[in-house]
């Protein structure tokens, strides 16, 4: 199959679910007859861009148009727009992430507490979606410089950059917010709806954390949610990690894999993975929280019938063993692990 005539199916599977499709990267736009409206390819609210629910009158659906910019395309299009993806494949591995989780399976009692916000935490996801929504693409930013000086190379369109982001120093901060640079990373549930934004504000002086109080934070809701990274190819593996910085470490060194960054020890614990997939992956750090962390997801994930195996640092996270013995050692380290508990892969 050639690659246009791949996309050309991409395209037209999007557009057979186009309202799915819609819902989940325009939540704020609304749905107007045959038509899903919002503001602009960025999803702020509005009017100004329809996209085509079904087709009609010999028109396709996915079909849009953005009457205040004259842009027009098929969702293929769209997507990239809204991802603010650098390359074509980065899209296209989007677009098959969706279609590979759409129409969803029947959701578990679990999974449906887990996305049941109240009042209050609807209005905190609402503003996650929108500060993601208005974010950049990380790449020549000061959040990849600040990602690139860690060792880590594996980004997506989970990521992206703002300049200026309200902060405030403390949490008991009486001033008035400031604004300051962030790296963004948006949180999804298993239906890819976003339920949450992690800020980690930087430092522009010299492309490190900022030093604050918390310079990592989270707007919306993160139990059982995590920041997921596609390897564009359909797998029954899922390497679930804490922090950012620990699960993209093991990405660049495994970057086959799909992975999901659960933020903490805690929410590591309470993930909720996936349909369709038969083993976790647990990239802990190397200390007693990440310990019980484990044990506690490998305790509920296995009564599920799913297998877990455990990947644990040399040091205390695998940022540190990126950065200290480089990449490919990584690797080796990693896929030694990953053999000794039964995983069956080539290392080429």
């Amino acid at each position: 199959m050639s690659a246009r005539r791949s996309i050309a199916d991409l395209s037209a599977d999007l557009a057979d679910r186009a309202e799915s499709f819609c819902r989940q990267y325009f939540p704020e736009g609304r749905k107007q007859g045959n038509y899903w409206q919002v503001g602009d390819t960025s999803g702020a609210r509005g009017q100004s861009l329809a996209i085509r629910l079904q087709a009609q009158d010999g028109r396709k659906a996915g079909s849009w148009a953005d009457f205040a910019t004259g842009q027009y395309g098929d969702l293929i299009d769209l997507l990239r727009e809204r991802l603010g993806s650098v390359t074509l494949k980065e899209t296209l591995r989007e677009a098959r992430s969706f279609l590979g989780e759409a129409p969803c399976p029947a959701v578990s009692r679990e999974t449906q507490r887990a996305e049941r916000p109240d009042a209050a935490s609807s209005k905190r996801i609402a503003r996650a979606r929108k500060l993601f929504a208005v974010g950049k693409p990380v790449l020549g930013t000061l959040a990849a410089t600040y990602l690139h000086a860690r060792g880590i190379t594996r980004l997506g369109p989970a990521l992206r950059y703002h300049p200026r982001v309200f902060l405030r120093q403390g949490e008991d901060d009486p001033d008035p917010p400031q604004r300051a640079p962030a790296l963004l990373a948006k949180i999804t549930d298993n239906r890819g709806q976003i339920t949450g934004c992690a800020r980690f504000y930087l430092d522009p002086s010299n492309g490190g954390l900022a030093a604050i109080e918390n310079p990592k934070r989270i707007l919306g809701q993160l139990h059982g949610h995590a920041i997921r990274f596609w390897s564009g190819k359909a797998r029954s593996d899922l390497i679930v990690g804490e922090g950012l910085e620990n699960t993209l470490s093991v990405g660049t060194a495994l970057p086959e894999f799909d992975l999901a960054s659960c933020l903490t020890a805690t929410h590591l614990g309470l993930f909720i993975p996936p349909p369709g997939i038969q083993r976790i992956w647990i990239a802990r750090d190397n200390d007693e929280a990440g310990r019980n962390a484990s044990m506690r997801l490998r305790n509920r994930l296995e009564m599920r019938g799913i297998s877990c195996g455990d990947l644990v640092p040399t040091m205390d996270d695998f940022n540190d063993d990126l950065r200290a013995f480089g990449r490919d050692a990584l690797r080796r380290s990693l896929l030694k692990a990953m053999k000794a508990q039964g995983l069956e892969i080539e290392d080429g």
